[in-house]
């Protein structure tokens, strides 16, 4: 039978862990629960966070803050918004999408690096973490920075652990920095591009002074179910622009008169925009209530519609763009076809397809995480022997 351990503080953390080594029970580490679909063995016992929760330390002049692992995002949300400030990678909320609940945690957060529309820009999730507190494989507590692990001298434990997913070790504090909350935003809106199309219009956006803050591209697909349906018909071509209001009024124009070539530009006030880049982040078209395959797919910008239209030749796909064309959401019409896809982001160039939602055979059955390649895996086999030597940790796609 599953256990699920709640420790109150770091020193009951280190007691559990030390207790799984003793004992060979497998731990797999969860925050808020709020991705349970990937959930597989029971063969395992869960060591969760969910208990360590509260805010540490704010300093808003700083822009800086220490919050345990356990906090719930709202709250930290919410803590920041009183004084106009944000996390500057807009963390992603995929419970809609995978069809889960649960509670996302700060920990969670940079756990699984979950970075939103900004994030080309702005950096990931693990760019804005300062540090770390956590308890390694072995039961000890470790700070990142202060207490140096044996034969790790000189490796960013911080880095290492952000988008690790348990593997490696039990988050308990995490720090990180803030930005200011934009005064305004709007979104310029480039009509009927087709997917290559788009791609050129976002490169030459992002080449212009206008500091562009998020730049997608919705096909006629899915376009009809982004903003409550505000955004013109067909295809839609979107482009935020942030900061203080005479700034926007200035760049939007500028930015409307160098889109006016590639199509018909139209612009969304700023209540519209935070919902469709809301709902851009949390995969809006695809929280449909099915198992249908959905995939999380990361390449060079210039290479996301390559990739989508050589796999329409070949499967019943939908897909979407984000971060200028190098983020894809993709969703499968019947099977994941893991070996297709995975072939053809090779053949342009690399990048990573993770499978985000499927149904529990098709999960059960496919390499979830991109497979690494001969050299990166040994390094990471290298780097999970010193953080956890005794292998109790087992390194879930869980437990954001």
């Amino acid at each position: 039978m599953t256990i699920i351990h709640d420790p109150l503080s770091e020193e009951a953390a280190s007691r559990i862990v030390r207790a799984a080594v003793a004992a060979a029970t497998p731990l797999e580490i969860r925050g808020g629960g709020t991705r349970t679909l990937w959930s597989g063995s029971t063969n395992r016992d869960i060591l969760s966070s969910a208990a360590l929760s509260g805010i540490v330390a704010y300093n808003p002049a700083e822009m800086t803050m220490t919050a345990k692992a356990g906090t719930p995002l709202g709250d930290i949300s919410a803590a920041l918004a009183e004084r106009r400030q944000m996390l500057a990678f807009e963390p992603l909320d995929l419970r809609p999408a995978l069809g889960t609940s649960g509670i996302p945690t700060i920990g969670g957060v940079f756990a699984t690096n979950a970075s939103g529309p900004r994030r080309y820009v702005a950096g990931a999730a693990r760019d804005s973490l300062l540090g770390v507190r956590f308890v390694n494989g072995s039961g000890e507590i470790v700070k990142a920075g202060g207490r140096v692990m044996k034969n790790v001298t000189g490796l960013d434990l911080t880095k290492l652990l952000a988008g690790s997913r348990g593997a490696l070790a039990f988050l308990t504090e995490v720090t990180f920095r803030l930005l200011p909350v934009p005064e305004t935003s709007a979104t310029i809106v480039v009509s009927g591009l087709n997917d290559a199309e788009a791609a050129a219009a976002m490169a030459t956006a992002m080449s212009m002074s206008v500091e562009v803050s998020g730049a997608a591209h919705l096909p006629e697909s899915v376009c009809g179910r982004f903003a409550g349906g505000r955004l013109p018909a067909g295809a839609a071509t979107v482009l935020r622009l942030e900061g203080l209001a005479g700034s926007v009024s200035v760049r939007s124009e500028k930015l409307q008169a160098a889109m006016a070539r590639f199509g018909a530009v139209s612009s969304l006030d700023v209540e519209a925009t935070v919902q469709l880049w809301r709902e851009i982040r949390d995969v809006h078209p695809y929280a449909d209530g099915t198992a249908r395959p959905l995939w999380r797919v990361s390449v060079a910008p210039t290479a996301g519609h390559q990739l989508v239209a050589a796999l329409r030749l070949e499967a019943g796909i939908d897909a979407y763009y984000d971060w200028q064309g190098g983020l894809v959401w993709l969703r499968m019409e019947a099977d994941p076809e893991a070996d297709l896809l995975r072939r053809y982001v090779k053949a342009l160039g690399g990048g990573h397809a993770t499978l985000m939602r499927a149904s529990a055979e098709a999960m059960a059955a496919t390499p979830v995480l991109q497979p690494q390649a001969e050299a990166v895996a040994a390094l990471s086999a290298r780097i999970k022997d010193k953080f956890d030597p005794a292998g109790v940790f087992v390194g879930a796609f869980a437990g954001a």
